[in-house]
């Protein structure tokens, strides 16, 4: 059967580095999708309400779904927002979805994106603006990830609860 894990968050929480993690460790015929690369860098969208980006992503899910045993989405995905992709993704993966949500607090999610390639981007003010405090979807049931585990110990306990379900 095929398996979703979804991680989402704020900015700089650690999202991207856990995905690419987790991708690496199940191997093949693991599917990545990223917000950020769907929504800047293929579609050059802004995002929000109704973004065109939503779409693409609908698509990708089906397409892992029918061609991946496992796909990982990761992205901010404001909880309202992406509500639409939320069910998409309980229609198609019913039980094996695994959501995650980085709920770490503002001065962590700054201080490791200072140590980010693109820090450069954008800083603290545009941070600052994307900001929301636990948003929790109504439609995943997410765990909460938080500021005292390191990125190992988040892909192994995620890694091991996906493999063993």
């Amino acid at each position: 059967m095929r398996k979703l894990i979804i991680l989402r968050g704020n900015s700089g929480s650690g999202k991207t580095t856990v995905a690419k993690e987790l991708q690496n460790k199940f191997g093949r015929n693991t599917m990545l999708i990223s917000q950020d690369v769907i929504r800047r860098d293929m579609l050059k969208v802004k995002d929000g309400e109704n973004t065109e980006a939503i779409a693409l992503l609908k698509e990708l899910l089906i397409y892992g779904n029918i061609h991946s045993n496992v796909v990982i989405l990761e992205g901010i995905m404001y909880a309202d927002w992406y509500k639409p992709l939320f069910e998409l993704a309980v229609e198609l993966y019913d039980t094996k979805i695994y959501a995650y949500y980085f709920d770490l607090p503002f001065e962590e999610t700054l201080s490791r994106h200072q140590t980010k390639p693109n820090c450069h981007e954008f800083g603290e003010e545009a941070m600052r603006r994307w900001w929301r405090e636990k948003d929790f979807s109504d439609v995943l049931s997410e765990i909460s990830i938080t500021s005292e585990k390191d990125v190992e110990s988040i892909v192994l306990n995620i890694y091991d609860t996906v493999l063993n379900s």
